[in-house]
């Protein structure tokens, strides 16, 4: 199989991901009610963003050895707060390698790096609101003396502003009971929002995983004419 080709089938698999995972949708009235939490953009936002940005976090480039991890098909949506499907929004993603270790120069760890882990990736969401990833289920690491529970980190961005810093955390995982920034959402319902389960994928035989966040801001951004400006927004400065 040449990389060309195996690069386009990941591209169609990530696509029937997509569509398989919008399983509902929001209603206008409710979707204020049902807004995603904002939380803690954290001090390990990429420091210098990999040349390779796209949507599949398990190859760099045209490397034919993938990242080591549990392979997951990250989708979902992301709507506005009356509800509907918001385009032309970019969604980025970060979180470790299956070592623990960040895209950053101080949030490595003795371990070690995945050096063929992308780390980060970035999207543009199309008509439908939808976006994807392909990425490996988060890991726990080390901060301090204790631990952070498995998360991806999450920023939804339009024309060059910040709409959105939150985290998604595994449903279930034991680790979240003691998770230090899914306590500080003191509103039960906040923290059910941010928790996504992580299942198998249907016909897989590698043992793949789909998870599915749907993403609701709590304000209606300025009406959008369909063009884009500007790019991500870069955090201002470095938070939490």
């Amino acid at each position: 199989m040449s990389m060309r080709r195996g690069k386009t089938e990941r591209r169609e698999i990530l696509r029937s991901a997509a569509v398989a995972g919008c399983l509902y949708s929001v209603p206008g009235l409710f979707a204020e009610e049902l807004a995603t939490p904002s939380m803690t953009e954290g001090p390990f936002y990429p420091d210098k963003l990999p040349l390779d940005t796209d949507n599949d976090l398990l190859i760099l480039n045209d490397s034919l050895t993938p990242a080591v991890g549990e392979i997951t098909y990250l989708t979902g949506r992301v709507l506005s707060a009356a509800g509907e499907p918001m385009r032309n929004a970019f969604v980025e993603i970060w979180q470790v390698d299956h070592l623990g270790s960040y895209l950053h120069t101080n949030g490595r760890v003795e371990k070690g790096v995945d050096t063929n882990f992308q780390g980060y990736g970035r999207f543009l969401t199309n008509s439908n609101g939808e976006y994807f990833f392909r990425t490996i289920k988060p890991v726990r690491y080390q901060a301090g003396n204790t631990y952070r529970a498995p998360h991806i980190h999450v920023a939804v961005s339009r024309n060059g502003q910040r709409l959105l810093t939150t985290q998604l955390l595994i449903a279930g995982d034991p680790d979240n009971d003691q998770d230090g920034v899914l306590r500080g959402l003191r509103d039960p319902k906040s923290r059910e929002r941010v928790l996504v389960p992580f299942k198998p994928l249907e016909g897989s035989k590698l043992g793949e995983l789909k998870a599915h966040f749907e993403i609701v801001l709590g304000v209606t951004p300025a009406d959008d004419d369909g063009a884009v400006r500007g790019g991500i927004s870069k955090p201002d400065r470095v938070r939490g």
